[in-house]
């Protein structure tokens, strides 16, 4: 039987979306970069419906916020809820029973055999803050190791470590200093021009032999900060031994791990954290996005000894709101009651082995990669010389949203992937096929 979905009922952006665009540029800040004209009117699990009553598939997942689905019932019955209790009075200062239970289940799920502490902020941004700072703290030192195509937010400390897209930082200079960026894992696009497996890691030695060894002095290196998996830079996936050997030039120089799981974390590749896939424990974990189901919460969690630092230290206002703390507690149950890592793996691997298939008779796919339902397909000029291809992907997605399926590109130009990990095959199937046919007609086209 055919899903009910997607349904296009007027050619997107229709006449109630142009209006709110229009209001839009007249009132609203011009720093936003929106992918296409798409004008929320309402969700519900996995499909958004705009102002003009056209629904699409959601294959973004609000940029990988709405792991558990849009407006699931057991969220929104815990919001109300809380919503009827109180909604502030300052975690900073006074206590709330909401934050000590959000704090107990994530010292159960985050990785790592030692106790957890936990510092609640308002959005994963405020998470990396919180991290870098904390390591400061408990370290005494100040430097820091980034990784180039990183994002880890646009605040001033946040933005020092991202390196994304230059627009990002133009005329925003000058940020936290200290902070020395290095090549990551991409294998696909080696930044030594080197080939797995044959290169032994060398972009790890490298860190050692020319970074460390050469001007960054290791005895005042802090912490590294890194994500397991790049998200704006284009779900980029390190080969298998990768972390564990950062692990191991962690521990010979002494400083911290920091796994950035923003848009990793909470169930997208199948495991609770995406740096499960590699058997590493980090000293501190920061998560946001997809926690409190798209309410605004950041949560930095370390070591017990690590998480050092004395009152006064670091706080915020806002931060462990009890309506968001509600909702993040009720995603934790709701993820483990049904099933979803089992579902994001399930489905995860299902979608990698459409999309590879694909892959073997299109020209324009170089690369397919991911874990769960955290999925990049690179797009390219041609598989031999590996150009990036920008204008394809934006085609894609247009194309894509036009029929009916939200997607988004990051990178230079690769398509991701990040249904909620509730879709089930019908409509994952569904979504796939204008994917992959907007996919094939682009390629016709060049």
């Amino acid at each position: 039987m055919m899903t009910d979905y997607p349904k296009i009922v007027v050619s997107p952006p229709g006449p109630k979306a142009r209006l709110f665009l229009k209001k839009d540029e007249r009132f609203v800040s011009p720093s936003y970069a929106r992918y296409y004209p798409l004008v929320v009117e309402s969700a519900n699990d996995c499909v958004v419906k705009d102002v003009d009553g056209n629904e699409y598939i959601d294959f973004n997942s609000g940029i990988a916020c709405m792991n558990v689905g849009h407006s699931h019932p057991r969220v929104v019955a815990a919001v109300k809820a809380q919503c009827d209790r109180f909604l502030h009075y300052s975690n900073t200062d006074f206590y709330y029973k909401e934050v000590i239970a959000l704090a107990e289940k994530l010292s159960e799920v985050v990785p790592g055999s030692f106790e957890k502490k936990t510092y609640f902020g308002n959005s994963g941004t405020e998470a990396v803050e919180a991290a870098v700072k904390l390591a400061k703290w408990h370290t005494r030192k100040p430097l820091f190791i980034g990784f180039i195509s990183a994002f880890h937010g646009r605040t001033v400390g946040a933005l020092s470590f991202t390196a994304s897209k230059p627009v990002q930082r133009r005329y925003f200079s000058p940020l936290m200093p200290g902070v020395a960026h290095v090549p990551y894992a991409y294998c696909y696009r080696c930044p030594f021009k080197l080939a797995y497996p044959e290169c032994h890691y060398w972009c790890v030695d490298f860190i050692d032999e020319f970074v460390l060894q050469k001007y960054l002095p290791p005895e005042d290196v802090a912490a590294l900060l890194f994500e397991p998996i790049q998200g704006e830079g284009g779900y980029v996936v390190p080969p298998p031994e990768y972390f564990q050997r950062l692990k191991r030039l962690a521990e010979k120089y002494g400083f911290l791990l920091i796994a950035d799981e923003v848009q990793s974390g909470v169930g997208r590749t199948g495991k609770w954290f995406a740096i499960e896939h590699w058997g590493v424990e980090p000293d501190i974990v920061c998560c946001a996005k997809a926690l409190a189901s798209g309410l605004p919460i950041g949560a930095t969690v370390a070591n017990a000894k690590v998480m050092d630092w004395t009152g006064g230290s670091h706080a915020s206002t806002f931060g462990g709101n009890p309506l968001s703390c509600a909702a993040a507690v009720a995603v934790i149950d709701i993820i483990k009651e049904e099933k979803l890592l089992e579902n994001a793996s399930k489905q995860g691997a299902y979608a990698l082995k459409r999309l590879g298939e694909l892959q073997e008779r299109c020209e324009v796919i170089g690369d397919v990669r991911g874990k769960g339902l955290m999925i990049g397909v690179e797009l390219v000029e041609d598989k031999s010389s590996k150009k990036p291809a920008p204008q394809k992907a934006a085609q894609v997605v247009n194309r894509a949203w036009k029929r009916g399926v939200a997607v988004v590109t990051c990178g230079a130009s690769t398509l991701r992937i990040a249904p909620p990990l509730t879709i089930q095959r019908e409509l994952l199937d569904a979504a796939l096929d204008i994917v992959e046919d907007s996919i094939v007609e682009v390629a016709k086209e060049a």
